[in-house]
């Protein structure tokens, strides 16, 4: 189903796509590879920047892809025809989420050596999100989540069994995070190549996501905090439990209205595209339009996220998309709670459901 909101945005590259295992260049010293993901969302773009580090000539590659021999294979693909002979000096990840971050591990040991290493550069945050997820599965599977999502209203036994089974899902895609890091942090400038980049942080979708803004090209690496064809996932997880991401990403994102309108956007899903401001803006409406649906829905009887679930989404969803559509449930109701427009109850089946007040 075509979206109406895309023909506002334009594609300057048309329906250009990089071939497997090949980089295609979109602007001077920048080039762009397009890697696989088993899921619904079933790619990744990955970015190639010209670099000089430290007196060296080579590349910095920012976002990695998942952990898997296909991967893998992709990336020695781009290694033996797209690097113009030289090395990858560092690896820049915008946030800790396994198609981001999966590869980082194998990358920086893959370009160290004796009188260099090849160094991952990252926000603290999600470096330690990343590294603690690694070693547990806090909010994508286990016990932990399935209990979560079950006081969410998520009672389906098989639901909520293959939730319990998939205890090492974030692991299985990021089995190793490398042990050392350079930190990033909002409004830092990083020299990359003959450019600077400027890091702007955004919060909602991953603790701490770090886009990257040129100046000189017009180019922002938006990471997944701007989309052109789907909205980025906000969730909740077990680990924070009462969180409010919703309107730090709204937040977020209007930081990026700042930006001049005709920049190219270098989305981490879909193409690049300009519109900047357009996407914002489309982008708070989806939401205005998503509250108000679910206010309207626990004006009508107490709702818990698991209740909502068809008002935000219209479409059948696999377990896969059941997880992330539960997350964002219950973000739009936190959202919605903290605010003081509904509020939250714990019935005696131990599920949480949300009402709006009698003249709210």
């Amino acid at each position: 189903m075509a979206n109406p909101n895309e023909s506002r945005l334009h594609y300057p590259l048309g329906d250009q796509l990089p071939a497997g295992g090949r980089a295609l260049e979109i602007a001077p010293g920048v080039r762009w590879v397009r890697m696989a993901l088993p899921f619904a969302l079933d790619h990744i773009n990955l970015w190639l920047l010209r670099d000089t580090l430290e007196g060296r000539e080579g590349w910095t590659i920012v976002d990695c892809g998942i952990s898997n021999d296909a991967t893998r294979s992709q990336w020695e693909e781009v290694f033996a025809h797209d690097l113009d002979g030289l090395p990858v000096l560092r690896v820049v990840v915008t946030h800790m989420h396994p198609d981001h971050i999966g590869l980082a591990h194998w990358l920086c040991e893959r370009w160290s050596s004796a009188d260099h290493v090849c160094r991952l550069w990252i926000s603290a945050t999600d470096f330690n999100a990343a590294r603690m997820a690694s070693q547990s599965t806090t909010g994508f599977g286990g016990e932990a989540a399935a209990a979560f999502f079950g006081s969410h209203g998520l009672t389906d036994p098989d639901s909520l069994a293959k939730v319990r089974a998939r205890s090492n899902y974030y692991a299985g895609m990021v089995p190793q995070v490398p042990k050392q890091y350079r930190r990033l942090m909002d409004g830092q400038v990083l020299r990359i190549g003959a450019h600077d980049w400027h890091c702007i942080a955004g919060y909602g979708h991953a603790p701490e996501h770090i886009s990257l803004h040129c100046p000189d090209l017009g180019i922002l690496i938006s990471g997944d905090m701007l989309l052109p064809r789907i909205s980025t996932n906000v969730s909740v997880y077990d680990l924070e439990p009462e969180a409010d991401p919703l309107p730090l990403y709204l937040a977020s994102i209007a930081r990026l209205e700042a930006l001049p309108p005709d920049t190219l956007v270098l989305p981490s899903h879909g193409k690049p595209f300009t519109g900047l401001h357009e996407r914002v803006r489309q982008l708070a409406e989806h939401h205005d339009e998503r509250f108000a649906e679910v206010l309207q829905a626990c004006e009508q009887r107490p709702q818990s996220a698991a209740d909502v679930l068809p008002v935000l989404f219209k479409r059948q969803l696999d377990l896969h998309q059941t997880t992330f559509a539960m997350g964002e449930a219950i973000a739009h109701l936190h959202a919605l709670w903290h605010k003081g427009d509904l509020t939250r109850r714990r019935d005696a089946d131990g599920v949480y459901r949300f009402t709006r007040p009698a003249g709210g």
